[in-house]
């Protein structure tokens, strides 16, 4: 009984959010998922693998590690990669982005810098840790402006 009553309010929470997941197979992925999720593995370690409900839209998330570093993938039922966020350096992000990020990070730390590429438009997300604070995430697009 104990475990249920621990079970039963993440599954609300879930529920209340619109949000699922739950964990998978790659054989239990639809044929065009699998087959889209067997191509981003080559030359990746596969580190998670859920699917997900908002709002009514099913979608594949795909985490991995490429090099060392983090790069997860939004994979539609069609199997088509509606998002990547890859983990980069800041030193390898555009110049205008780069100081919106040292900006924000004033008397702080960077923890981690991702590209985030949803079909041709690119943002980056950082995450700024404050001392005794919470992390905070900014999101700019290339030229330094803040994105949505």
């Amino acid at each position: 009984m104990k475990s249920i009553r621990l079970v039963l309010p993440v599954s609300l929470l879930l529920l209340a959010t619109g949000l699922t997941a739950a964990p998978l197979k790659i054989e239990k992925l639809p044929p065009a998922v699998q087959k889209t999720v067997k191509e981003q593995l080559k030359g990746a370690t596969m580190t998670g693998l859920s699917k997900e409900v908002e709002k009514g839209k099913t979608q594949y998330e795909l985490e991995t590690k490429v090099n060392g570093r983090g790069r997860d993938l939004i994979i539609g039922t069609d199997g088509t990669i509606e998002v990547i966020e890859e983990e980069v350096t800041l030193d390898t992000i555009p110049a205008p982005a780069k100081a919106a990020f040292e900006k924000a990070s004033t008397g702080a730390k960077i923890t981690k810098v991702e590209k985030v590429t949803k079909g041709s438009v690119v943002t980056y997300e950082a995450i700024v840790e404050k001392k005794g604070k919470k992390k905070t995430e900014v999101m700019v697009n290339a030229d330094g402006s803040p994105a949505k």
